[in-house]
């Protein structure tokens, strides 16, 4: 399921990177810093709190997710990052975990468990002091 991103959630700036580049990234400002707002996306309050806890210290207290992409050497590839990096967030945050289903050790189980305790316990029990008479 790929989420559909609303353009007027996004908001994109273009900064100077750094890594490879030589001196274009000295001129040329590469790379993108993508600014989506939370709220303008319609999500559940469930799907919200997911998204929030995945994308930690990336959003904002006034609900914004930033995502600076500088991996490539040109504005459009570094948008294109973001955007997908985004997109992936937004769909992690929609999978629901699977419940845990609990279950109960069978009276078999803890039978055999406290007979094995007190095996052990008597061959302890047996390495007392030897006592000469």
């Amino acid at each position: 399921m790929s989420f559909e991103l609303p353009e007027e959630a996004l908001d994109e700036r273009f900064l100077a990177a750094s890594g490879p580049g030589g001196q274009n990234v000295n001129k040329v400002a590469t790379a993108c810093q993508l600014r989506c707002d939370v709220f303008r996306l319609g999500l559940t309050p469930d799907v919200y709190a997911r998204l929030k806890q995945l994308a930690g210290s990336r959003m904002t207290g006034a609900g914004e997710i930033v995502i600076t992409a500088r991996k490539y050497r040109t504005q459009e590839a570094n948008r294109e990052d973001a955007r997908a990096r985004l997109a992936d967030l937004i769909d992690r945050a929609h999978v629901q975990p699977a419940k845990r289903k609990r279950t109960r050790p069978s009276r078999a189980a803890k039978a055999k468990r406290v007979d094995a305790k007190k095996q052990r316990g008597s061959v302890k029990a047996g390495r007392g002091k030897v006592t000469l008479d």
